[in-house]
């Protein structure tokens, strides 16, 4: 058996979380990335919009270099990372193409971006990406294809240039289905996508709409990242690692050890009478809250009963953390169900 691995999402959070706002804006800063907006670029001269841009993206790549340093520390079963979107902020936007054109600025990029990349394969980190919810390549309007398939690609340029997408899943980028056309709409667009983004794409279930079975329509094309959240949420039940729509799933990874996504609603759930080691009946939650507010991530995994749940999933999947408190509540469910097993 393979020693599972977890990991979070994008931002780092210091331990001491009794430090003022101030004092811990300064110590996780250097290690989470930093935008404007369209807004204030249009605001003063082409050339402070450079300078400041130019400012932002040194500082996101060096952060992003920091924070795979600090994973590389951790033990081997928390090596896993999801990189932040937002490091090179409105790439894919035609007002700011220019910017990253410029050949210093792509040199600087290369050489930044092959440093992650050597830093991670170095520490056998598990990498992956995870566009927005504006990226929606089964959109039916033709416009908010072009921009997906752009912001797309935006991605797969980080990831070349970080020397993955070379083999089939070195690299996972995670999108949903998403947009009218769904899968089909996916597969209409699916040649546009470069020989990189096709090697990195996962296509995972959400809480609404496109769930396990519509993934599964894609299987041909990519892995699908199984969300158990998600598809509680959107089933009604909790999804059993006996499924044998799991098998499909593990075997639409074609032999890379698949990743799936874990979270719980917000602990606030407590205050109403749900207790850590209840089973989280969907049938009672909905007589005291909307549905709506379960689609909320929790700050740490709180529910142990939910907890013992996913476990029974690592002996096939890693798992990527969605919480609030990012490396803290990774840290605390490794300590308390994992470690033994790295012993």
């Amino acid at each position: 058996m393979n020693t599972p691995r977890i990991g979070f999402a994008c931002m780092y959070r210091h331990h001491e979380r009794e430090l003022s706002l101030k004092e811990l804006k300064a110590l996780e800063g250097g290690y989470n990335p930093r935008t404007t907006t369209l807004r204030w670029m249009d605001s003063v001269t082409l050339q402070a919009a450079r300078e400041k841009l130019l400012e932002i993206v040194e500082h996101n790549l060096a952060a992003q270099i920091r924070l795979l340093g600090y994973v590389g520390q951790l033990p081997q079963g928390r090596r896993m990372l999801r990189l932040s979107s937002d490091l090179l902020p409105f790439y894919s936007h035609p007002k700011v193409a220019a910017f990253y054109q410029a050949p210093s600025v792509m040199a600087r990029l290369h050489q930044q971006f092959a440093t992650m990349g050597e830093t991670a394969r170095e520490a056998d980190i598990r990498l992956s990406f995870h566009p927005g919810q504006f990226c929606v390549l089964g959109s039916d309007r033709p416009e908010v294809v072009e921009n997906s398939l752009a912001e797309f690609e935006y991605h797969a340029d980080m990831i070349r240039m970080m020397g993955y997408g070379q083999r089939f899943q070195d690299l996972k980028c995670n999108v949903h289905i998403a947009g009218r056309l769904g899968a089909e709409g996916v597969r209409v667009v699916w040649s546009r996508l470069s020989e990189v983004a096709r090697n990195c794409i996962t296509f995972e279930n959400d809480e609404k709409t496109y769930g396990v079975d519509d993934c599964l329509q894609l299987a041909d094309l990519a892995p699908v990242v199984l969300d158990i959240h998600h598809c509680w949420i959107h089933e009604n039940r909790y999804i059993q690692p006996d499924d044998p729509r799991v098998d499909r799933i593990v075997d639409s990874w074609r032999g890379v050890r698949p990743v799936m996504h874990y979270s719980q609603p917000p602990e606030r759930l407590q205050a109403l009478g749900f207790t850590a080691e209840q089973k989280l009946e969907m049938d009672d939650l909905l007589k005291v809250v909307n549905k709506r507010d379960l689609y909320l991530h929790s700050d740490r995994m709180w529910n142990d009963w939910t907890n013992t749940y996913a476990l029974q999933f690592t002996d096939r999947f890693d798992i990527m953390f969605e919480a609030k408190d990012k490396n803290l509540a990774v840290e605390s469910f490794y300590r308390r169900f994992l470690v033994h097993r790295s012993e």
